[in-house]
């Protein structure tokens, strides 16, 4: 391989580049959903309750499979478990490509479809984090994580433009399908990836493994705290997946704005990546802890009816915060958790962090349509503003230092 900047070392390990370049394709098709499968509810039913449905739906079916999932990941192959997820994920979100494209779609078949990709993504999340410092040593994983997450915000910008021009050109459908096709080549680059062989664990039960992850979890006061502000966060976060397009359609010019809107968030994470290859924190926690701050301008934007252009300048700030914090805890969990027990404490990082999103994403739309929906939108900004500032009082968050 030519002659690569120090910061990019860590693309000479051919595992690696597999890795990241699953990560990439399936995180693109990833953001085309956010975009497609809302306004693929709409053309069903114009509601944001229906919208909310859906995609909790998929958000709880998550939740269900998330404990499971990180106990086979750490029993079995993370890498067939990850293989599996997603040929199970293209199977399900193909599936629902052509019951939209016939125009066979009802909101509960979208909902179910949605939340058996969920389950298979249950499987594929504290996998995946289990991989990477398989096959990364420990003084490039924080390189590693900022190098994916500057590959995956890739996904962040090009996803929803093309969901968008999709969406607006072709139908809901077609963007569901291209969904489907990045699931079934990031299966193909993971079948690729070459793992060392790990230690073999004692045989222990199901129960067990659960009651060791969780004692592990919960006993690291930095840990819990963090996950259960960010569990907070995204149900705050949920007003803007189910109140935005509905805003964008009745105000910003519907599916490919808020496409753009998307986009800008993706460009705002791209930055946020790059910052996190060059730059570990010396207190990572607190460093992730404050990004929190740069989801209220979004939100307050939106709720404050300005046009795409300023909403789309908030969401830039978000996404910039958003993955330069998740790079940096992320590196932080691996670096302090025993690697045999990671996909589990990851289990509970991912079921902690989502545990309420699925209600968040269920209550927006009955709550805007009690209140407003500009009205409910300050709620939420309010609300986060809130639980950032809560949790910066936990000693741990901000005292945690770099291994």
């Amino acid at each position: 391989m030519p002659h690569l900047p120090e910061s990019l070392d860590v693309l000479r390990d051919g595992a690696f580049r597999r890795l990241l370049g699953a990560a990439a394709v399936s995180w693109f098709g990833d953001r085309m959903v956010t975009v497609a499968l809302a306004f693929a509810v709409l053309a069903i039913d114009d509601s944001a309750s229906a919208i909310g449905i859906v995609l909790a739906a998929r958000s709880a079916a998550l939740l269900a499979s998330l404990l499971l999932g990180g106990v086979v990941a750490d029993r079995v192959s993370r890498r067939a478990v990850m293989v599996l997820a997603d040929v199970s994920r293209l199977a399900t979100q193909g599936l629902l490509a052509g019951l939209v494209i016939t125009g066979e779609a009802e909101v509960w078949t979208v909902a179910l479809l949605s939340a058996l990709t969920g389950v298979a993504s249950g499987f594929f999340n504290p996998a995946s984090t289990g991989l990477l410092p398989a096959i990364v040593p420990p003084e490039r994983l924080q390189q590693a994580n900022g190098v994916r997450a500057t590959a995956m915000s890739a996904g962040e910008i090009g996803g929803p433009v093309l969901a968008g021009v999709l969406v607006a050109a072709f139908g809901a459908g077609w963007a569901l399908a291209v969904d489907a096709a990045t699931l079934g080549a990031s299966a193909l680059l993971l079948t690729g990836v070459r793992v060392p062989a790990r230690a073999q664990r004692a045989a222990t039960s199901f129960r067990e493994d659960l009651r060791e992850g969780w004692a592990t979890f919960s006993g690291t006061t930095w840990v819990w705290t963090f996950v259960v502000w960010a569990s907070f966060a995204n149900v705050t976060w949920g007003a803007w997946s189910v109140l935005g397009p509905l805003v964008a359609e009745r105000e910003l010019g519907g599916a490919a704005a808020w496409g753009a809107i998307n986009a800008a968030l993706g460009v705002g994470a791209l930055l946020g990546a790059l910052g996190a290859i060059r730059q570990m924190p010396r207190r990572p926690v607190l460093a992730a802890a404050l990004t929190g701050f740069t989801q209220v301008p979004a939100l307050a934007l939106l709720a404050a009816g300005a046009h795409a252009l300023p909403v789309a300048f908030g969401g830039l700030a978000f996404g910039v915060g958003m993955m330069f914090g998740n790079a940096v805890w992320e590196s932080a969990l691996q670096r302090h958790t025993r690697p045999e027990a990671l996909s589990r404490v990851s289990a509970y990082d991912w079921f902690g962090s989502f545990a309420f999103a699925p209600i968040g994403l269920a209550i927006w739309g009955p709550i805007a349509e009690g209140i407003g929906i500009g009205e409910a939108l300050w709620l939420s900004a309010a609300l986060s503003l809130a639980s950032v500032t809560a949790l910066l009082c936990v000693r741990d968050v901000r005292e945690l230092q770099s291994a």
